[in-house]
C-alpha cells in the first residue's frame, strides 16, 4: 500500500506500491527479477527521498543476520541487516573491533555504507572505508561479488553505491583489535580560538566533536574521544583550549537528559561504548522528532565556513536544535561524500519544521558554496542539480557503473533521476 512505510523521522512517507520483506536471498532475486523498480530500505535513518520507489520497496530485516569473524584475515561478514550496536557487541565479544562509528549505533551495516555515513576523527575515514568485499543482487537476479584486491576501481566505484547498482546482501568489513576509549565533554570554547587552533582542537584526540546552538559565537561542547592506550597514563586534562571540563554528564542539545548518551567523566570503556554518542539500548532523546541536514568541506575551509555560518546565526538558531562539527579522513570512493580530500562535516539537526527550514537551508547553499560543499546523501539539503554533480569527479563512471549492473534503471528512482543522472542516461 502507498506510504505504508515512514522513515525514521516521519517526514518521508515512501510512494512504494508494496513494501516486502525476503527471507532468504532466492526470495531476493524472485522481487528483483519481476521488476520494474526496486529499492532497499534500510534502518530509515535517512531524510529525504533517497530510498523511495513507486515500485516494490525491500526490506532485509528478516534475512539472516549473519556475523562471520574471520581473525586470520582480519575481517568479518555480515548480512546487510545487521545493525552497529549488534555487531559491535559480537566483535568486542571476541576482542575485535572496528576503526569507526557513527554517532548512533541503531542504523544498519549496509545502509550507512551506501550513503557514506561516517564517525568522526582527523584521520578515520568513514564507515564505507572498511569495506573490503560486498554482495549484490543486480537487476537480472545474478550474485555479483566485488571485492577491494580483485576488483580495484570497479570496487571503488561499487561501495557507496547510493542503492543504484543492486540488492547488497552482505559486505565484508575491515576489523582490528579491540581497544578502550574514554570521552569527556568540555563547555565554552569561544570561536575565535578555532581561527588559529582548528587543527590542534580536531587533531588532539581519536575523535572530536564540536557542537554549537548558533546562538553566540562559540562552540557550546567539545567531545573528546581518546583511545586508552595512546593516552599514556595521563588522566584526561581539566581544560580544552580554554574550554572547561563539564561537571556532569550532557546532552548534545541543551536542556535534553543525557541518560541515552554514551558514558563520559574520562572513564574508560569499550571502544563501541563511547564512540557513538548515543547508547544502543536507548532511542536518541529527540526520537525522530527532528529534521537532518549535513554539509562535508575540504578540511582547508573549515575555519572560513565556520565563520560565514556565524554571521547568519540569527536565521540559523530559531530553527536549529543543534550543530555538530567533526572531520573525517580523504578516501577514494567514487560517490563519497569524502572522497579525495580530507574533509569537515557541518551537521544540523532541526526543528522538525520542514517550511520553516527549507528557506535556511536555501541560505546555507548560498553561505556554503564557496567552499565546495557535498550534502550528505540521506539528509534535507537544496543543493542546484548541477553544483551536486559537478562535486563528483567520477560521476559519468559512476552512471556507467550503474548502468552496467542495472541496464534498465530497476534501481534508478526520482532521487537519483534528479540529482545525478539527468543528462546521463
Amino acid at each position: 500500500m502507498a506510504g505504508a512505510a515512514w522513515n525514521w523521522a516521519g517526514n518521508i512517507g515512501f510512494q512504494a506500491e508494496e513494501v516486502r520483506y525476503p527471507v532468504s536471498l532466492d526470495e531476493v532475486r524472485s522481487l528483483v527479477t519481476r521488476g520494474p523498480k526496486v529499492r532497499v530500505l534500510g534502518s530509515g535513518h535517512s531524510f529525504n527521498d533517497i530510498a523511495d520507489t513507486p515500485g516494490t520497496l525491500l526490506s532485509l530485516a528478516k534475512l539472516p543476520s549473519a556475523v562471520e569473524i574471520d581473525g586470520g584475515a582480519g575481517t568479518v561478514r555480515v548480512g546487510a541487516s545487521v545493525r552497529y550496536a549488534e555487531l559491535s557487541h559480537e566483535l568486542h565479544a571476541q576482542g575485535y573491533s572496528l576503526h569507526n562509528l557513527a554517532s548512533l549505533p541503531h542504523i544498519s551495516v549496509a545502509g550507512s555504507i551506501a550513503t557514506a555515513t561516517h564517525g568522526s576523527g582527523e584521520t578515520n575515514g568513514n564507515l564505507a572505508t572498511a569495506v573490503s568485499g560486498l554482495e549484490l543482487v543486480t537487476a537480472g537476479g545474478d550474485m555479483v561479488s566485488l571485492s577491494r584486491d580483485r576488483d580495484g576501481d570497479r570496487f571503488a566505484g561499487a561501495v557507496v553505491g547510493l542503492g543504484a547498482l543492486g540488492v547488497v546482501v552482505s559486505v565484508t568489513l575491515d576489523i582490528a583489535p579491540a581497544f578502550d576509549v574514554r570521552q569527556r565533554v568540555y563547555e565554552g570554547l569561544l570561536l575565535e580560538v578555532l581561527d588559529e587552533h582548528f587543527a590542534a582542537v580536531v587533531s588532539g584526540a581519536y575523535s572530536v566533536s564540536l557542537f554549537t546552538t548558533w546562538r553566540e559565537a562559540r562552540i557550546d561542547q567539545v567531545w573528546v574521544k581518546e583511545r586508552v592506550d595512546a593516552a599514556g597514563g595521563d588522566p584526561m586534562p581539566e581544560e580544552w583550549f580554554g574550554a572547561r571540563a563539564a561537571d556532569g554528564p550532557r546532552h548534545p542539545v541543551p536542556g535534553m537528559s543525557p541518560v541515552a548518551c554514551t558514558e563520559q567523566g574520562g572513564v574508560p570503556g569499550p571502544w563501541h561504548d563511547r564512540l557513538p554518542h548515543f547508547r544502543p539500548d536507548f532511542a536518541p532523546s529527540s526520537s525522530g522528532d527532528e529534521l537532518q541536514s549535513e554539509f562535508l568541506l575540504p578540511r582547508s575551509h573549515a575555519v572560513a565556513a565556520l565563520h560565514a555560518l556565524n554571521e547568519v546565526r540569527d536565521r540559523i538558531a530559531p530553527v536549529l536544535q543543534i550543530c555538530e562539527v567533526r572531520t573525517v579522513a580523504a578516501d577514494d570512493l567514487w560517490m563519497s561524500t569524502s572522497y579525495g580530500r580530507d574533509t569537515v562535516a557541518l551537521h544540523f539537526t532541526w526543528v522538525k519544521d520542514a517550511d520553516a527550514v527549507r528557506p535556511v537551508l536555501e541560505l546555507l547553499d548560498e553561505r556554503l558554496a564557496p567552499f565546495d560543499p557535498r550534502p550528505h546523501w540521506g539528509k534535507l539539503f537544496t543543493t542546484p542539480a548541477d553544483a551536486l554533480r559537478a562535486a563528483y569527479p567520477r560521476l559519468p563512471d559512476f552512471h556507467a557503473l550503474a548502468r552496467h549492473y542495472d541496464p534498465n534503471g530497476t534501481f534508478t528512482n526520482d532521487f537519483l533521476a534528479r540529482h545525478l543522472f539527468a543528462g546521463l542516461d
